[in-house]
Order: C-alpha cells, then structure tokens, then sequence
C-alpha cells in the first residue's frame, strides 16, 4: 500500500511540475515567467530521474535491487536541483531589480562546488549504502545557497507581493530535507519527510503560476 500511495504522489508531482513548466514556457507574458517555466521544468524533469526509477521499483523488485539506477537518479537530481536555485536567484533579480555581484559569485561558486562534489566517484552513486561523508559535503554548498535565497526573500516579503511567503517554501523545504540527509540511512521513516519537503517545491512552482495569473 505505501508504494501505491508514495507511486501516485510522485507521479502527481512530476506531471504538476512539469506540466506547470511547459504551460508557463508557453504563455508567458514576459521574460521572467518563462523562466520560471523552465526552472519549473527542470525542478520534474530532474527528479524525474530519481522518482521514476523508485516508483518502478517500490512496485516491483525492490530499492536496493534497482540500488544503481536510483544513485544514478539522485545524482542527476542533485546537479538540478542546483541549477533549479540558480534560476530562481535570477528570477529573484528580473523581479526586484537587486542585484549584489559579491552575492551572485557566491552563488555561482557554491553551484560549482556542489557540482564538482556531486561528479565525484567517492559518492558512490551506484551502492545502495552510500558514504554519509559525502553527502554531507554535497549539501553543504546546497544549504548556503538555500540560506542565501531564503534571507534575500525575506527582506523582500514586508513588500507584500506575489512572493512574498517564498522564503517560507525554501526555508520548509530545507527543515524538510536536512534530516533525510543525516538521519534516513539510520531510521528510514525519516525519509517520510521527503514527501513534505516535495510539497514545498511545488507551492514554489505555484507562486509562478500566480505570478503569470496577475
């Protein structure tokens, strides 16, 4: 039964985040929609790697019997996510006019250390127990350049405006994630948690369509 019910969540999300990217790319009204279309695409597209492989094999054979496909998913996964936040830090420029160079360095030199530590073989992609060091290591660049955007968000949200509550999406999606990274491999129901933190994501895909809508 959990694999039916997590399959019918994860295949609801892939077709909402996707489906929203295509539908976003394909009528926007300006530039910074069609952006937020493709970060959106990109967002399901990308973990559609990962998801699909699991929802395959919590119906059929098993996790750790598809242990390879599912690291190769997570890896890709990981690469766009980074690329996901890239673009919304561009997103958060077009749509408030701030831009701090020393800020948008920072962000593109996290986003290639986090992809630089994501190619490396001692993640062990392909095992089933991968190394906790280096998923720690990965998450490191990844969780600074989800602090940055949640504060430069929420400077922004006294402004009242259609993103208001977007520092709130990213800030639960990390509280969400965090503990899957440290904890999961030692209390599997931990990554129950996994399913909150997707929700987060797609009311980030959600405030785009609102955006377009205004």
């Amino acid at each position: 039964m959990q694999g039916i019910m997590e399959s019918i969540f994860d295949i609801c999300y892939l077709l909402f985040a996707m489906g929203m990217g295509i539908y976003l790319i394909k009528n926007a009204k300006d530039d910074l929609t069609k952006k937020y279309g493709i970060m959106s695409f990109i967002l399901g597209f990308g973990d559609a790697f990962h998801l699909v492989p699991r929802i395959y094999a919590l119906n059929t054979t098993g996790l750790e019997a598809n242990a390879a496909i599912l690291g190769f998913g997570k890896a890709v996964t990981s690469i766009t996510m980074t690329i996901f936040y890239l673009i919304l830090y561009k997103i958060y420029i077009d749509y408030y006019k701030d831009e701090n160079k020393s800020i948008t360095f920072a962000m593109f030199l996290l986003a290639g250390v986090r992809v630089v530590l994501s190619l490396l073989p001692q993640n062990q992609w392909l095992s089933y127990h991968q190394p906790m060091n280096f998923a720690i290591y990965r998450n490191i660049p990844f969780a600074i350049m989800g602090i940055i955007m949640i504060v430069l968000f929420y400077k922004k949200s006294k402004l009242n405006d259609v993103f208001k509550s977007m520092y709130m999406a990213i800030f639960l999606s990390f509280a969400f994630y965090v503990p899957v990274v440290l904890f999961a491999e030692t209390y599997p129901l931990v990554g129950m948690l996994m399913i909150p933190k997707t929700v987060a994501y797609a009311y980030i895909v959600y405030l785009g369509y609102k955006y377009h809508k205004e």
